[in-house]
């Protein structure tokens, strides 16, 4: 069984961090969403995997390698355009051969890894597998419709009245009969080849299509709200642990990881956070579920719930919170500016003047 990660994307919801950066390497808890589902392609056995590429391609490769780090092995599929999940299935069917495959969307993420379903689909084999969840915007989503046996009878892409609050989770599993299904579909209206058209066209043709509605926890990390609330879900399991230097006059509470190079003086962290390589914070308050990322400076401010990249220094800000802050960033506070109050008052005036 292979993998095919797609990466591929503009990111519109996440600019402007992503004018420069790929949304799928974008730090959740100090390590790129993307790193987090090809983890989970391991655990779950899978060692060939098919990365699909855009204009964020060399970001992609420097970061991810030959896989190597991961315990797999990684082929690049460059596409043109991001022309649909289906046109990604397309274009990697080379790689694919007449595998079966379980299909990831870079910038998801789900708590618990996909071993239990890759075993499942293992076992059983329908023609297609998809993940479900219940939703309270299905507007936005690919929404599945159930029948009463509870198989997938019906699949609409981001209807404007949904037939149920079940939406598609970024984890499909294909046997090679997909393959026939993109063939034999047409663009949308939004000029992408669907992936829910090609499910839809494998349940007219009654094939085999099952799906596993899950409860845990999983996020589409396209925008920052959601990056955010990834970030939270991950740093709420960060075991403490102090690799850096800090000083006596500071106060560490919680789940903290300092790590090494590190250095925190006269300052408050209350977790769960994380102070990455090589940063520096002095006289400052980290509040939870705030990720610094490696060579960061935060002096004389107070940051909570946020994720702050490499390199960025955050200094003299009085407070800082829901943000997801770029790498290199400098945040200070604004010049004050000197105010006065320039009269011309008549005779017998009454004036007050709050100051």
């Amino acid at each position: 069984m292979k993998a095919l990660v797609l990466s591929g994307g503009a990111g519109t919801r996440l600019r402007p961090i992503t004018h420069t950066s790929a949304k799928q390497l974008v730090p959740v808890a100090n390590k790129p969403v993307l790193f987090y589902g090809l983890e989970a392609i391991a655990e779950a056995g899978i060692s060939e995997v098919g990365i699909v590429v855009g204009d964020t391609a060399d970001e992609i490769r420097e970061a991810v390698g030959d896989g190597s780090q991961f315990g797999i092995k990684v082929t690049y599929i460059p596409q043109e355009a991001p022309l649909g999940l289906a046109h990604a299935v397309l274009i990697a069917q080379e790689f694919l051969g007449d595998e079966d495959f379980v299909m990831y969307l870079g910038d998801n993420f789900i708590v618990g890894g996909i071993t239990g379903l890759v075993e499942e689909f293992r076992g059983e084999r329908p023609d297609a597998q998809i993940l479900l969840t219940k939703v309270p915007n299905p507007t936005s989503f690919g929404v599945a419709e159930l029948g009463a046996d509870g198989r997938v009878v019906g699949l609409e892409e981001k209807p404007k009245e949904p037939k149920s609050d079940l939406a598609l989770v970024g984890v499909y599993l294909f046997t090679p009969a997909i393959h026939e299904a993109v063939r034999s579909i047409e663009p949308s209206w939004r000029g992408e080849l669907e992936i829910t058209h090609a499910i839809q066209w494998l349940i007219d043709e009654r094939r085999d299509v099952r799906s596993t509605t899950i409860s845990g926890y999983w996020k589409d990390t396209g925008n920052v709200t959601d990056m955010l609330e990834v970030n939270r879900s991950v740093l709420e399991t960060v075991d403490p642990v102090n690799e850096g230097t800090v000083d006596a006059d500071s106060e560490i509470i919680g789940r903290v990881r300092v790590e090494a190079g590190a250095r925190v003086s006269g300052s408050r962290i209350v977790g769960p956070a994380i102070i990455g390589a090589g940063t520096v914070v002095e006289n400052a308050y980290i509040g939870p579920f705030t990720s610094v990322s490696e060579g960061c400076r935060i002096e004389d401010s107070e940051i909570e719930y946020s994720i702050v990249l490499r390199g960025s220094s955050v200094t003299g800000v009085r407070r800082v919170e829901a943000s997801l802050i770029g790498r290199d960033v400098e945040v200070t506070p604004a010049p004050r500016n000197p105010s006065a109050h320039r009269l011309v008052l008549g005779d017998h005036s009454k004036v007050q003047i709050s100051s």
